[in-house]
């Protein structure tokens, strides 16, 4: 059952800022180097003869695997809209076309291709935030011994490909509801639903969906500055927050690593947590929404 989600989604700034992890040197996975983008050369609108960037498509995407898209000139793709079954929108609206080739619409990555991204133009992903209530012994919210407000605790996964932390998500799947893309992303990559006995398997479904069914709060939906993104190709997100507020759905699940995760674990809501992307601002989102420790 899809979803069901509160109104307001939550912006990463008031305006188009400069992508910072999309102008990473060396392109994650790679030992390709970008061509440099200084901030003032970012927007497209700036004039700038001398940008000569790489070119460079990951060997994982060239050899056509079932989630990417073929070359540019093999296949039509119809951008700026829903593709058969592959969404082609923009949280950001209506991209531009060079040559036929989507056109990043934060700027210049110094990078061309799609590198391990396997669709043209925007990858949309989706990020279940599940978190909790820090208790003690007693089941009482334990407050943080600087800020006094009560702490949040949240699912996080340590990515195998970057060894980062960050939240469990993946991509949504053509033609899949995103609310569904939220609650098999969690159960495979938090719960390791996948290798699970049948028995195991549906008390997960039991809680899964006793949590996701739940009103969730929105916590984000637009372009994400991912070290991945390219001047063809960038990920695309609906990030948003399922609050187990009595400890008793997913809370009592045992956690374990599957899928893309190397470890998997509760982690508390803190601004000097370091996590992948930009993840840590919905993070901040989320606590100031529960009225938590940030």
């Amino acid at each position: 059952m899809p979803a069901r989600l509160t109104t307001g989604a939550q912006t990463m700034s008031s305006s188009v800022e400069p992508h910072i992890n999309s102008r990473c040197s060396q392109y994650p996975g790679s030992e390709i180097k970008r061509f440099p983008v200084p901030d003032d050369k970012v927007d497209w609108t700036t004039d700038w003869p001398q940008y000569t960037p790489v070119n460079y498509t990951s060997p994982s995407v060239t050899k056509r695997p079932p989630w990417a898209d073929p070359g540019i000139g093999s296949f039509t793709p119809h951008f700026n809209t829903l593709d058969a079954a592959v969404d082609r929108t923009s949280f950001e609206g209506d991209y531009r076309l060079e040559q036929g080739k989507p056109q990043n619409p934060r700027g210049r990555t110094g990078l061309t291709g799609r590198g391990l991204l396997g669709r043209w133009g925007p990858n949309h992903a989706a990020d279940p935030i599940v978190t909790r209530w820090k208790v003690d012994a007693r089941g009482q919210k334990m407050p943080h011994p600087v800020s006094k407000q009560p702490v949040l605790q949240f699912v996080s996964i340590k990515r195998r490909d970057c060894g980062e932390w960050a939240i469990p998500g993946g991509m949504v799947d053509p033609g899949e509801l995103v609310s569904l893309t939220l609650q098999r992303e969690f159960s495979e990559e938090a719960l390791n639903s996948l290798n699970a006995t049948a028995a195991e398997r549906a008390d997960i479904r039991a809680r899964i969906t006793q949590l996701f069914n739940t009103p969730g709060f929105l916590v984000y939906q637009g372009y994400v500055d991912d070290p991945r993104n390219t001047d063809n190709a960038w990920m695309e997100t609906v990030a948003v927050n399922f609050h187990d507020d009595t400890g008793d759905s997913v809370s009592e699940l045992p956690l374990e690593a599957g899928d893309d995760a190397g470890k998997v674990g509760w982690a508390d809501v803190d601004s000097s947590f370091p996590l992948y992307a930009s993840h840590s601002h919905f993070l901040e989102v989320v606590a100031k929404e529960r009225h938590a420790h940030w």
